[in-house]
C-alpha cells in the first residue's frame, strides 16, 4: 500500500507499507541522501513476513518533494517527519530500525518520543553529538575514509545518467569495505530502481547542507529506556569502530551486536546476519 504524508508546508512524503495489516508495525528510516529504494527488497520481504514494514522517502528524495533551496530545514525536522509516517499509517507505536542518519534520528525518537517506539535499532551511525552526527562533544573517534571524504567532493558534479551510475557505484564500492565481496551488478540494478522511482538522476545532497542544530545531545542518551540495539558494522568507512560501541556504552538500555565484515551497506552477503540481528532484538521485546 502506497500513502502519502503531509508534513511542513511545502513538503509531502512518499510512503509504503507491506506485510500483514495486524502484524506488529516496523518502520525502516533511511541514511542521508538516500530514498526508500536503497533498502534491498530481499530484506524487505524477509521483515515483512513477521511485521508490517513501512518505507518512506525523506525529504528531497524519491517520490517526496524536493525543495530544499527554497524551504531548508534543520536534520532534527527529518525525526518528525518519521513520526508523522506513523501517524498517516494509524501506528501508535512502532519498532524502528535506522541506517546511517536514520540511526540519528532513531536517537532522536528515543529521546524525545519514547512512547512510540516499541523497540529502536540503529547501525552504521554515530552518536548524537559525535562525528558526523552533530558536533565535538563526544572523545577524539575515527574520522571517514580520507578516499571517502575526496570522492564527497563531487557529490553533486553534474553527470548524465551513465555517469552518475557509475559514481554511485564507486561510492558504494568504497562503503562496502574491504571484506565482504562487493557485488558491482546488484548495487547498479539498486541505484537504476532508485533513480526510475525518483524520476530523475540528480542528487540534490539536501542532508548534507541540513542544518544541525539540536544534535549534540549525546550527554541526554544515558535517560533512554526503550529497548535498544547498536549493530556495529566493522568496516564501516564513514562510522568505524570504536562509532558503535561508544553509542552503545551511552545508551543503558543497549544491547551492541556485530555483523561481522558488514561495511556502510547493506550487500547481499550481510543481509541474513543482519536480518537475524534485528529479528532477536525485536522478538526479545515482544510485540507491544
Amino acid at each position: 500500500m502506497e500513502f502519502t504524508v503531509q508534513v511542513s508546508a511545502p513538503y509531502r512524503l512518499w510512503a509504503r507499507a507491506v506485510g500483514p495489516l495486524d502484524a506488529p508495525p516496523l518502520l525502516l528510516v533511511m541514511g542521508a541522501n538516500a530514498n526508500a529504494l536503497t533498502w534491498p527488497p530481499a530484506l524487505v520481504e524477509r521483515l515483512a513476513t513477521r511485521h508490517r514494514v513501512i518505507v518512506y522517502d525523506h525529504r528531497d528524495t524519491g517520490r517526496s518533494t524536493w525543495a530544499f533551496d527554497e524551504h531548508p530545514y534543520q536534520i532534527t525536522d527529518l525525526a518528525g517527519d518519521a513520526l508523522a509516517v506513523l501517524d498517516a499509517a494509524g501506528v501508535a507505536r512502532a519498532h524502528v530500525v535506522g541506517m546511517s542518519m536514520g540511526g540519528v534520528l532513531v536517537q532522536l525518537l528515543a529521546l524525545d518520543h519514547p512512547d512510540r517506539l516499541l523497540s529502536a535499532t540503529a547501525f552504521c551511525t554515530a552518536a548524537l553529538g559525535a562525528g558526523l552526527a552533530g558536533g565535538t562533544d563526544a572523545p577524539a573517534l575515527p574520522d571517514p575514509d580520507p578516499r571517502l571524504l575526496k570522492l564527497w567532493q563531487q557529490f553533486t558534479d553534474e553527470r548524465d545518467r551513465e555517469a552518475e551510475l557509475d559514481w554511485r557505484v564507486e561510492h558504494w564500492r568504497l562503503l562496502n569495505g574491504d571484506v565482504v565481496p562487493f557485488d558491482a551488478a546488484a548495487f547498479r540494478a539498486m541505484e537504476e530502481s532508485c533513480i526510475d522511482h525518483a524520476g530523475t538522476h540528480r542528487n540534490a545532497a539536501a542532508h548534507a547542507r541540513a542544518g544541525q542544530d539540536g544534535l549534540a545531545r549525546g550527554d541526554e542518551l544515558g535517560r533512554v529506556r526503550v529497548p535498544f540495539l547498536v549493530v556495529e558494522a566493522p568496516e564501516d568507512p564513514i562510522n568505524p569502530p570504536p562509532h558503535a560501541a561508544y553509542l552503545a556504552g551511552l545508551i543503558p538500555s543497549a544491547k551492541l551486536v556485530t555483523v561481522p565484515g558488514m561495511g556502510h551497506a547493506l550487500a547481499p552477503a550481510v543481509l541474513d546476519p543482519f536480518a537475524d540481528a534485528v529479528e532477536t532484538h525485536i522478538g526479545s521485546v515482544g510485540p507491544g
